[in-house]
């Protein structure tokens, strides 16, 4: 940084500038010459380089030279004794003028531009060091907030589409999987075509031979006979070589988790109610007459005629046997959900079918009448799914208003809103499940027919068919209360050869017998 440079020398300074006259120098010109470069050396040890331009050494040399122009034409000493010729070129030469006034214009000139480079370079230098100090103006502080929360806009939007892109992804990879999962059944379903064709040409092939036989040894017998005995063995054997979709284990193992489940359900709708004395309202009236009808006179003495606050085992029991009845009944028809009329038209199709025909041939057609009702009414099984679970809320609603459960409004456990809303995810397990077991009991099965069983209330106990739940605490006596847990029993049509003709029996296997409560029950749970 260069503070200031005098430009103005004093005479005894710039007299040590000089040179020393020198007799062999007597040419104007060459003498200016020398007393430049002198003087442009005396500058050069005065002044550091770095503290100057070259334009600025520029002008100070021109002042330099103006200056020994002046000093040299105005001192006498520095007047030479000029030899005649050279006296001839001085005269010659242009007067040069006072450059004092034009050395004074141009110091000052300098020392202001010198001031001016100093006050630019101190304002860029506090400028420098008081940038990062200084506030945005508001316009900019504005444009860089908006610039801001776009970035974030921009940024949430961006994470918004990577993790639609990753769920896309991953959807697109399970749809793969499942469409892959799906070409392999349609190869494995192509393959059972074709060889199902092949036997079917087979058989077709094995036909026309035995025809063309047969009227070749006996054209006196008529042909009606033996075509109709053909055709009902080639559907004989096309329905008993299909095979089940469901097996016999199977379909225990699905009775018994709907057992489980119905266990769990009474058990916690008797937990979580508190029992007092039975009222004598018009709803616990009309639930004891609707208990009475659905589970017989005994259950409603049971229930109503003892405290069930401090042992509810009795309302669990009672509970257990309205839903195991509700499955049972609404399994035992031909189609679920079906209106009662067509229902038991079809049922006494079927039963004269089963007595008549063989087992393949009455469980093709039931198979083959089930599905179309379904296939007519889409919503049938929505349907029946639906009313199945409201049987259950109000009838289990109904034993607990007999019970003494207190406060059977609205909201409460003793109403059907109350149930549905505390149970009603195992409600709708159980639905599914006894709506899953009639699509296979009736549609899936060609080689036997399951059936569901529940004891009807009233009915005499017999070790062989069903098993006492108390039976291990003591004797069984007295008649059926209500059945506790559902059984499974197996019917097969079989053709036996009696005599040289043929003739149909039924075979029935008792593979899961139900659990029961008699009226000895109150020996061991309620003494008195």
């Amino acid at each position: 940084m260069i503070s200031r440079v005098h430009c103005k020398m004093n005479k005894t300074e710039f007299s040590s500038a000089k040179v020393t006259r020198n007799p062999t120098l007597c040419s104007p010109h060459r003498r200016r010459k020398r007393v430049c470069n002198e003087a442009t050396s005396w500058w050069s040890k005065k002044i550091p380089e770095s503290l100057i331009s070259e334009a600025q050494i520029e002008k100070l040399l021109e002042l330099a030279t103006a200056t020994v122009e002046f000093f040299a034409l105005r001192t006498p000493t520095n007047t030479p004794t000029h030899r005649p010729q050279d006296l001839d070129e001085e005269r010659t030469l242009t007067p040069v003028h006072d450059p004092v006034a034009r050395l004074t214009r141009e110091c000052a000139l300098l020392r202001q531009r010198l001031d001016e480079a100093d006050r630019r370079q101190s304002l860029c230098t506090c400028q420098g060091d008081s940038i990062s100090t200084l506030h945005h103006p508001p316009l900019m502080r504005k444009t860089i907030d908006e610039t801001r929360r776009e970035l974030a806009r921009t940024q949430a939007e961006m994470t918004k589409l990577q993790e639609r892109c990753r769920l896309l992804e991953r959807t697109l990879f399970e749809t793969r999987e499942i469409l892959k999962v799906r070409d392999e059944e349609l190869e494995k379903l192509k393959e059972k075509q074709a060889d199902t064709r092949s036997l079917n040409n087979h058989d077709d092939r094995e036909d026309e031979q035995s025809r063309s036989f047969v009227e070749q040894e006996d054209d006196g017998h008529p042909g009606s006979m033996l075509d109709e005995n053909r055709a009902l063995s080639k559907t004989t054997e096309v329905f008993m070589t299909r095979t089940d979709a469901w097996s016999g284990a199977q379909v225990l193992q699905a009775i018994h988790d709907l057992n489980s489940e119905i266990l769990q359900f009474s058990a916690a709708a008797t937990e979580l109610c508190t029992f007092g004395s039975t009222s004598s309202s018009k709803v616990a009236i009309q639930a004891t007459q609707d208990t009475a009808s659905r589970l017989g006179p005994s259950m409603v003495r049971i229930l109503s005629g003892r405290d069930h606050s401090q042992d509810p085992i009795l309302v669990q029991l009672a509970l257990q046997g309205c839903i195991s009845t509700c499955v049972a009944r609404a399994l035992s028809v031909f189609c679920m959900g079906f209106p009662t009329k067509a229902d038991a038209v079809l049922t006494q199709i079927y039963s004269h079918m089963y007595a008549a025909e063989p087992q393949p041939t009455s469980s093709r057609w039931r198979a083959l009448t089930h599905r179309h009702i379904h296939t007519m009414y889409p919503y049938l099984s929505d349907y029946s799914a639906n009313e199945l679970a409201e049987t259950m809320y109000r009838w289990s609603a109904d034993i607990l208003v007999v019970a003494g459960c207190q406060g059977y409004g609205k909201g409460s456990l003793g109403s059907r809103d109350g149930l549905r809303s505390r149970f009603g995810e195992q409600i709708r397990r159980i639905t599914k499940t006894a709506c899953k077991l009639a699509q296979v009991t009736k549609e899936e099965i060609m080689s036997t027919c399951f059936e569901i069983v529940a004891m009807e209330h009233g009915d005499a106990f017999d070790p062989r068919r069903m098993f006492d739940t108390f039976g291990e605490y003591g004797t069984s006596r007295g008649a059926i209360i209500t059945t506790t847990e559902l059984g499974v029993r197996c019917k097969t049509h079989k053709s036996r050869e009696i005599a040289g003709t043929e003739d149909f029996a039924t075979e029935i296997r008792m593979l899961m017998p139900p659990k029961v409560v008699l009226d000895s029950v109150l020996d061991f749970v309620d003494p008195r």
